[in-house]
């Protein structure tokens, strides 16, 4: 499935059992952040490492992300609450853009709260990872199971992290759009018709105009200055008006409201 199988470990001897198995990076847990002797270990190994800061102030988070930037070793700093589950107030989406700003690392979230929030919000701030807690099961028993996700929101997730990669990574020129949406906006858009029968020779009034769809008539926006001009010719009410229709103009434009319908 091209996974790659990670263990965060809570002794030496576990740390070299890993190595043993051949792991090609570290995720130190919230409460081995201080563990200095292990930290060495892993800081020997050269091996990328991921900080997780559940329980740690920021003066421990510093400490340990000196010396791993000091050894040059590559480092993602993931912003976590240990809370099981995380309620949403405490959850910390505002560190990942700090963490970023800190450390100019690689930033994410290790996240306990059961959903897949956290983890879509930490992607659309532009973390480079995500960590969840999964369960097979919520009938599961297990301190775990009420902070952790099922299997398919899980695939839901990795949809949804994915789709916001497209977005983030896709700068949108709203002029180019808008030309792009040129036969949606006819649709969508409204012309100018007349409100009432009109006789020709009739001049055009706030009380004899509306606006309706579609818009490949003359553009809504134009209306006021389409008051006081003559039509050459019999025009329906609901009709659409064209240029081809509009003699000069009449008489000086009024400024009466213009009666909208929506259709």
């Amino acid at each position: 499935k091209g996974l790659e199988f990670l263990s965060s470990p809570f002794s030496i001897e576990a740390a070299e059992m890993l190595r043993r198995v051949g792991i090609r990076a570290w995720k130190v847990a919230s409460g081995e952040v201080n563990n200095s002797r292990l930290f060495d270990y892993l800081i020997d190994t050269r091996l990328p490492t991921m900080l997780s800061t559940g329980m740690s102030p920021i003066e421990e988070i510093d400490a340990a992300i000196g010396r791993l930037q000091n050894a040059q070793i590559p480092t993602a700093v993931l912003q976590c609450t240990s809370m099981y589950p995380c309620p949403p107030e405490k959850v910390g989406l505002n560190m990942i853009s700090c963490y970023r700003r800190r450390y100019g690392c690689s930033v994410g979230i290790s996240d306990h709260s059961g959903t897949i929030f956290p983890s879509l919000a930490a992607a659309t701030l532009g973390s480079e990872v995500v960590e969840v807690h999964i369960t097979l099961s919520r009938d599961s028993f297990g301190p775990d199971v009420v902070a952790s996700v099922t299997t398919s929101e899980l695939a839901t997730l990795v949809e949804g992290v994915r789709f916001i990669e497209r977005m983030r990574t896709n700068d949108v020129d709203k002029n180019q759009l808008a030309a792009e949406m040129a036969p949606v906006r006819q649709l969508f858009t409204k012309s100018i018709v007349a409100h009432v029968d009109l006789p020709a020779g009739s001049v055009l009034t706030p009380d004899t105009l509306t606006v309706k769809k579609p818009g490949t008539g003359i553009p809504a926006d134009r209306l006021p200055e389409m008051v006081g001009r003559r039509v050459r010719r019999a025009v329906a009410a609901g009709e659409m008006l064209s240029e081809a229709d509009l003699i000069e103009d009449a008489v000086p434009h009024a400024s009466a409201p213009v009666s909208q319908v929506n259709r």
